[in-house]
């Protein structure tokens, strides 16, 4: 059970320090200035929190493959869809 918890408080330290480089990038107007690839970053972290909740805090890592392939999936279906729309804004 101790095992358990010290993953769940590195997987949230982990999440808490990819939002604080999100903000920090945005903060510090990086994101604006490297347009599409500043995003990417930004959405790669996004979708590398969206996984820590899916397998570690869903408890999906040893639910059926299917579940994880599932939703896995539909994470990264909306990043990118989310990159495409604004990958064509910048046109």
């Amino acid at each position: 059970m101790k095992h358990r918890h010290l993953i769940l408080d590195l997987a949230w330290l982990a999440m808490l320090a990819a939002t604080a480089v999100t903000w920090a990038l945005g903060r510090g107007g990086w994101v604006a200035r490297a347009q599409l690839a500043g995003m990417a970053l930004v959405f790669a972290l996004a979708w590398l929190k969206g996984l820590v909740v899916i397998l570690e805090f869903m408890e999906l890592r040893h639910a059926p493959a299917l579940w994880r392939r599932a939703l896995i999936g539909a994470l990264t279906l909306v990043v990118l869809l989310i990159l495409l729309a604004y990958g064509l804004s910048l046109r």
